[in-house]
C-alpha cells in the first residue's frame, strides 16, 4: 500500500480483494466470446446462492445499484398503491423514483435510528391494497437494519398477492438474506458494497411472481433499458451457456464479480452472516465503550455491514474524516439533510471483515481514537 493510499471503509465502495483487481485487469474480451459466456453464467447462478435462492431471477446490468430502483417500472402501472418503509435518505430517494414511474407511494417513516413497528405495517396493508411494500434493508444514511423476514411475513400474512421488494444495496453480501424462505419478491444491489467489486453492475433478484407480475401488465413497460422483456431472455441464454445481446454487459466488472462470488460462495454463506454479526457487534461496544452513540436507537436494528455514530460534542466531522484519511483510513461524514454534520459513517464488511489478517478493523478503531483525542475528545 503506497504512503497515499487510504483503507476505503466507507459504507461503500469498500476494499476489494486482489484477486478481484486481477480480475478487473481481463484483456478485452467480446461479451460473445466462448471463454465470456460460461463466467457470466457461472455469475449468474452465485448470485442466486448468495440470497439463498433456487428459482428466482438475477438480473445482473451495467448501472449504478441506483438503475435498480429503475427497474421497478416493470411492476408499477400509473397509479398503482405503493408502500415504502422509511428509515432514511435512500428510502426517501426511492420514493421519489417510484413516484417518476407513476406510482401513488405511501410512506411510513420512523424517528431518525428507528424503523416502522410490524404493528404499524400491519396496518397499513389491512387499510390499502398495495401493489408491493417496499423497504431499504439497510439504510446507509443511518445504519438502520430492517427487519425484511418481519416485514414480509407481516405483509404476506394480511395480503398475499403483495409483493415485497428490498433495496438491499448496502446489505446482500454482508447481512442474512434467505429471499425464498422469507417470500421476498425483489432484492435490488450494487457490485460495490458486500460484494466486494468495483462500482458499475446494477443486480437485481425477482422471483418469479414478480416475473409473472411484469408480465400480466396491462400497459407497456415505459423504459427501454431498464425493461426485463429486454434482459431476461439475455440472462437465460447466458445460464443456458449461449451468447445473446441486447446491450453490452461490462465485461470486465462481471469477470471481477465471478472471482469475488466464487470467493464468497467457498464456504456456506452462514458464515459470513455470522462474522459480520460478530465483527459489527464487537466494533459497537468498542465505539459505546468511548461514549460515543451510534445512530441506530437499538442492537436490534443494526446493521452489520456499517455503523453510524454521533459526533462527540465539540467535534466537527470534516474535521474527522480529515483526521482519519491523514492515518491512512478513509470514513464518511453524514448524508442525511437534517443532521449530516452531526455523525459520521464508518463500513465494515467484505474482506475487512472476513479477513482478520488484514488488520482494517484494528487500523479503523486506533486512527479513530487517535482522531478523537486530537480533536478534544478524552473518552477515546
Amino acid at each position: 500500500m503506497t504512503a497515499d493510499r487510504k483503507i476505503c471503509m466507507i459504507p461503500g465502495p469498500i476494499e476489494f480483494h486482489e484477486d478481484v483487481l486481477a480480475a478487473m485487469g481481463t484483456p478485452a474480451t467480446s461479451h460473445v466470446d466462448p471463454n465470456f459466456i460460461p463466467v457470466f453464467g457461472e455469475t449468474i447462478e452465485m448470485v442466486r446462492k448468495v440470497v439463498l435462492s433456487k428459482s428466482a431471477q438475477p438480473f445482473i446490468v451495467s448501472g449504478s445499484g441506483t438503475l435498480g430502483w429503475d427497474m421497478m417500472v416493470n411492476l408499477i402501472e400509473q397509479g398503482d398503491e405503493v408502500l415504502l418503509l422509511n428509515t432514511g435518505y435512500f428510502g426517501s430517494h426511492f420514493a421519489i423514483c417510484l413516484e417518476t414511474y407513476g406510482a401513488k407511494v405511501t410512506q411510513l417513516g420512523a424517528e431518525v435510528g428507528s424503523r416502522p413497528s410490524q404493528e404499524a405495517i400491519k396496518e397499513a396493508v389491512s387499510n390499502t391494497k398495495y401493489k408491493f411494500v417496499c423497504c431499504t434493508h439497510v439504510d446507509t444514511s443511518t445504519g438502520v437494519l430492517s427487519d425484511i423476514k418481519a416485514v414480509a411475513e407481516t405483509v404476506k400474512s394480511v395480503s398475499p398477492e403483495t409483493l415485497v421488494v428490498v433495496d438491499g444495496v448496502c446489505s446482500v453480501g454482508s447481512e442474512e438474506i434467505r429471499f425464498d424462505e422469507w417470500n421476498l419478491d425483489v432484492v435490488i444491489t450494487g457490485s460495490q458494497k458486500g460484494l466486494g467489486v468495483p462500482p458499475g453492475l446494477s443486480i437485481v433478484i425477482a422471483s418469479q411472481k414478480a416475473l409473472q407480475v411484469a408480465q400480466n401488465r396491462a400497459t407497456p413497460v415505459p423504459s427501454y433499458y431498464s425493461n426485463w422483456n429486454k434482459w431476461l431472455p439475455i440472462m437465460q441464454a447466458y445460464e443456458a451457456r449461449k451468447p445473446a445481446y441486447f446491450a453490452t454487459p461490462a465485461v470486465q466488472l462481471i469477470y471481477a464479480l465471478h472471482a469475488s462470488l466464487a470467493k464468497i460462495t467457498s464456504q456456506p454463506i452462514e458464515v459470513r452472516f455470522q462474522k459480520h454479526r460478530e465483527v459489527a457487534s464487537q466494533f459497537r461496544q468498542t465505539i459505546k465503550s468511548w461514549g460515543l452513540r451510534q445512530v441506530a436507537q437499538s442492537e436490534e436494528c443494526s446493521a452489520n455491514g456499517m455503523t453510524a455514530v454521533w459526533l462527540p460534542e465539540g467535534v466537527e466531522v470534516a474535521k474527522l474524516v480529515g483526521g482519519l484519511a491523514g492515518k491512512g483510513v478513509q470514513i464518511a461524514g453524514g448524508i442525511l439533510k437534517e443532521c449530516a454534520t452531526k455523525y459520521f459513517r464508518i463500513g465494515h464488511m467484505g474482506i475487512s471483515v472476513m479477513e482478520d489478517e488484514r488488520g482494517h478493523i484494528k487500523k479503523v478503531e486506533n486512527a479513530l481514537a487517535n482522531s478523537l483525542q486530537e480533536l478534544g475528545y478524552k473518552s477515546a
